[in-house]
Order: structure tokens, then sequence, then C-alpha cells
């Protein structure tokens, strides 16, 4: 590997100071991943081929659940794909309304090429490879007339498959291509944001396609399928949406939960029922969404379909299988990320940093921050991180006279924990901590 730039580092260092998972350059401190790196690229191949994945990542709070979902995209990315992340929430993204989960992914929707505004960039660049395509064919390639009808003529063409489940898809891009080539930046700008999901899209502009409403839950799942055609169109083998934090839907009324249920279930027979190629699909949870009494085991053709026996030692774990478990964090596991973000912290102080931040001082910083999480080292890695970085790295590059062996004092506050944390630090289950609403 390549050493990495001072702004991945600053970028990866930066996440970490503000308790946060980075976007990128995970792989310069990743510790465990290196387990789903064969299966994950298997299943990548899959999909690149024309086939789908769904996969469910089993783990406590703490493990590193969110961490290594960030991992999977990034090493989709480096494979062409696009990614999205969506967290699922009760009142912002519930699952059980799957047009706001389309919506959520289009807007968190990235490549390795944009990291931001990638949906709009690559309906742009397919529909200016049909323009190339159709402006060949033409006697006078200036006429816009006759370009925007070759192009609308192709674009339904290459769409076929998509139109005879959504036609709307089509008939949106065609009418987006025509505004655009007219200069009505409007009418384009509104027609984009609907194929996006985005509502309130005035009923002037949807005049324009052809379409009426709002897309709704059947019509993000066709919406999708658009999607995909559209990547695989442009060169790219497919997406990787992650679903993150699925175990909230224990927590919604029971008719939402058994709705969100189904939905994880229809998704999971779609798309090996042949109806989602180059689509991978990841959820994270708990183990008390997959094995609790209100979670998956409350659907029986759900729970079938992400049976695994978790019952032998994890070091058999199969990383092929539907639902793989993340072992929590370890003693072991804990300081040798603490030393690569040492390493990986970019200073120009370099031996004061080798010399003041030793490996005794990093164990006793895992020490003292899981001692004031009720021992658990578990549940003790993002906030470990953080003080890492913001109490003893930053410190030590900032100050010359700073030594965190004499002058270091760690004191975490309530305020800076999440839930699950501060059930730790009182000695409790997160189900036992009472949450002001």
């Amino acid at each position: 590997m390549s050493e990495p730039s001072v702004l991945l580092k600053k970028d990866v260092i930066e996440a970490l100071r503000r308790g946060t998972v980075p976007r990128r350059g995970l792989d310069l401190f990743a510790v465990g991943t290196d387990r789903f790196a064969m299966s994950l690229k298997e299943e990548l191949d899959r999909c690149a081929t024309g086939g789908a994945v769904f996969k469910a990542l089993r783990g406590d709070f703490g493990c590193g659940k969110s961490f290594t979902a960030r991992w999977y995209q990034q090493q989709a990315l480096a494979r062409g794909f696009a990614v999205a992340e969506v967290q699922i929430s009760e009142n912002d993204t519930p699952l059980h309304r799957l047009e706001t989960v389309y919506r959520r992914a289009m807007e968190a929707l990235r490549t390795a090429q944009w990291d931001v505004g990638a949906f709009r960039a690559i309906i742009s660049q397919w529909l200016m490879g049909l323009e190339e395509e159709v402006s060949q064919t033409l006697a006078d390639p200036d006429d816009m007339k006759a370009l925007a009808a070759g192009v609308g003529t192709l674009l339904e063409a290459r769409l076929k498959d998509v139109s005879a489940v959504q036609p709307q898809y089509a008939a949106v891009l065609r009418a987006y291509h025509l505004a655009q080539i007219e200069g009505e930046h409007a009418i384009a700008e509104g027609l984009i944001a609907w194929l996006m999901g985005q509502p309130n899209v005035s009923a002037e502009i949807k005049k324009r396609a052809g379409i009426k409403g709002e897309i709704d839950h059947t019509g993000a799942l066709g919406f999708l399928r658009g999607l995909l055609a559209v990547l695989q169109q442009c060169g790219r083998p497919g997406l990787l949406l992650v679903l993150d934090e699925v175990e909230t839907i224990q927590r919604v009324r029971s008719d939402s939960r058994d709705k969100s249920l189904e939905a994880i279930r229809k998704l999971i027979d779609d798309l090996y029922g042949g109806r989602f190629a180059g689509l991978y699909v990841l959820i994270t949870g708990t183990p008390a969404f997959f094995d609790g009494p209100n979670g998956v085991k409350r659907l029986p053709p759900l729970a079938q379909r992400l049976h695994v026996d978790f019952s032998a030692d994890a070091k058999w774990d199969n990383p092929r299988d539907v639902q793989v478990r993340l072992p929590a964090f370890d003693r072991g596991r804990l300081l040798e990320v603490g030393r690569r973000v040492r390493d990986l912290y970019p200073t120009e102080a370099t031996s004061r940093m080798q010399a003041r931040v030793t490996d005794a001082v990093i164990a006793g910083l895992a020490s003292a921050v899981a001692g004031k999480l009720g021992g658990k080292v578990g549940i003790a890695p993002r906030i470990f991180l953080r003080k890492l970085v913001a109490t003893i790295l930053d410190r030590v590059d900032l100050f010359a006279d700073f030594d965190p062996q004499h002058d270091l004092e760690i004191r975490i506050d309530a305020d800076e924990l999440t839930v699950e944390e501060r059930a730790a630090a009182a000695g409790k289950t997160p189900d036992e901590i009472e949450i002001n609403l």
C-alpha cells in the first residue's frame, strides 16, 4: 500500500476527533476486517456479473457495525460500484416506507469520483453518452430538436425492461433531457428532484412529464431498478446499499414493525428472484434484532431466510453466510487500533509523538476509558479513539511540554456518550436508560 496523503490522514483524524466513522481511509487503521475480504470480493463479483446479494451484519453496540459497513462501502467504491448509506430511524427514515428509504439513498449516493451529488452526475453522464451515440446518426449534429427526439427514443429502448414495471422512470428522464436541451433549468431541476424521490415538486413541473403525485412504496423499488440500469450502462457494476441500525424498528408500533419486516423479506426474495441485478444490500443490527421477540423472529419466513447457527466457536464463522457476526472488541484489538491511529496522525513533531505516546500510554488510556464504561472494552472503541486523538495526540502535537504520562487526566462526561455508552457507565443495559423525549 502506498503512503496515504496528508489530506487523507487529516480527514480520518478529524472524523475520529468528532467521534464519528470516517467516510474514507478505513483500511489505514481497520482491525479484523480481513476476515470478510475474500467473501466480499466474491459477492461483489457476483453483483458485477448480474447477480445480487443480501447480507446481514450482526453485532452488539460498540463492536464496529457502522465502521465495518463503511469498510464494505470503501471496498465497493474501489471496484467501481456506487454506494449509499441510509440510517434507519423511527421518525426520519422508517423502513416500512421504502419511498423514504429510496429518497435518502439517492441523497446519499456517491461514487469514487463524486462524493456528493452523484445521482445528478450519473444521470448527466448517461445522457451525454446517449447524445454522443445519437449525434453520430444525425445529418446535422447541431439540430437540437432531432437530438432530443433521438435521445428520447434511444432512452426508451435502453430502459425497456425498467419501463415494463415502472414506465414513469423513462418518461421523467426523457422530459428532463428535453428541458435541459430547451434551457428550462427550473423544470429540469424539478424533474430530477422528483426522480430522486423528493416531495413537494409542483404539479406544473410534473405535468411536463405526464406524471402525478409522489413516488410511493412500490414505485421506489421500480425506480431503484432504473438506477441500476443506468449505472450498468455507464460502466458501473452496481450499487451497494447499506441500511444501518435496522434494529430501531423494534421500537416502532407493532403494525409498522411488521410492515418493515415484510419489506425486508420481500427485498430478499426480489434480490434472489433476479429483479435487482447488480444490487448488494447490507443491513446492520444487534443480536436482539435477529434473535429477540420484537425483531426478525416475528416473521417466520424472514427468520428462515436469515437463520444462521452461531452456537459454534466464532473462529469458525462462515463469512459467506447470509448473516455474519462481529465479535466484540477485546483489549488486544483496541490497542492495535490505537497504535495504528497514533502512527497515522499527521505531525511535524514525529519524534516527540513517538517518544511521548508510547504503547504504555495507549494501554493506560484503554484501561481508563473501559473502566469508566463499566469495564466493558467492547463498548469503548469510539470514545477511546476520540480521547486518544483530542486529549493525547492533539496536545502532544500542539504543546511541546505536554507529557501524557504526567499531565493527562481522563474525564468522560455523560453529554459526550451515546445511550449505549451511558448504559455501560451506569452498569445498566441500554433499555434501562431513560431518554428524555
